[in-house]
């Protein structure tokens, strides 16, 4: 069986797609040694309201454009107590919000680090274990990656012993499918269309939110709405 991997940016309570993206390699690694961007999913998400999507950012300091996501750190005090009071807001009563309450509550009110990477990997890890992603995640410092953009994913997949790169639509703007296939390593493009609809708590149907949205909503049973648990 060929062992795949997929690398990625953290993201702030991240959006359906990412966790499938997880659950579809057989190692993620979390790339946080690269440029933090303003106005991204790094330090943001959408939560679906009543009256539309509202966005939900993590308060952070940019000192210069070479600041990697992880040397990025928060700047403004009890904005987790501030986060958990708006997601209690709009979730609370979605039918499964009483079951996953404490856990999230606990990571927001017990939240002891000023590090962007750190505060999203706590919630990413936590977030695998309720949709039973079992994928091993781990930070690409581990693996030293030297080169260019396109040669430290070809590096990654090389110390990974992996034969196929996993990659989201987005990165087909920068990513040179040359250099891949004289490297012997597949690549493979997510499709993030064609997504189940579940039951949401206002309308219309919005699929670009947090999965929160769907955890609160659908309980037990989000994970039937990832591609990967319904192919």
């Amino acid at each position: 069986m060929k062992k795949k991997i997929a690398i990625s940016q953290s993201n702030y309570i991240p959006w359906k797609g990412y966790f499938d993206m997880i659950n579809m390699a057989d190692v993620f690694v979390i790339y946080d040694e690269v440029q933090y961007t303003k106005n991204d999913w790094r330090n943001r998400n959408l939560l679906k309201t009543k009256k539309g999507l509202e966005w939900i950012t993590i308060p952070v300091k940019q000192n210069n454009l070479d600041q990697t996501i992880d040397q990025t750190q928060v700047f403004l005090p009890k904005w987790n107590i501030k986060h958990w009071k708006t997601i209690q807001s709009i979730y609370g009563r979605a039918p499964f919000f009483k079951n996953y309450k404490e856990r999230f509550e606990k990571i927001y009110l017990e939240m002891d680090t000023l590090l962007l990477s750190e505060i999203n990997k706590q919630f990413i890890f936590e977030i695998c274990d309720i949709l039973d992603i079992k994928t091993p995640i781990i930070n690409s410092r581990e693996l030293s990656l030297a080169g260019d953009a396109n040669e430290r994913l070809i590096d990654a997949c090389k110390k990974l012993k992996a034969e196929t790169y996993i990659s989201g639509p987005a990165a087909k703007d920068y990513i040179k499918e040359i250099l891949f296939k004289e490297n012997d390593i597949t690549l493979e493009w997510i499709d993030y269309s064609g997504y189940p609809e579940y039951t949401q708590m206002s309308t219309p149907f919005e699929h670009g939110v947090s999965v929160l949205d769907l955890i609160f909503n659908q309980g037990n049973q989000a994970n039937s709405f990832l591609k990967t648990f319904n192919p």
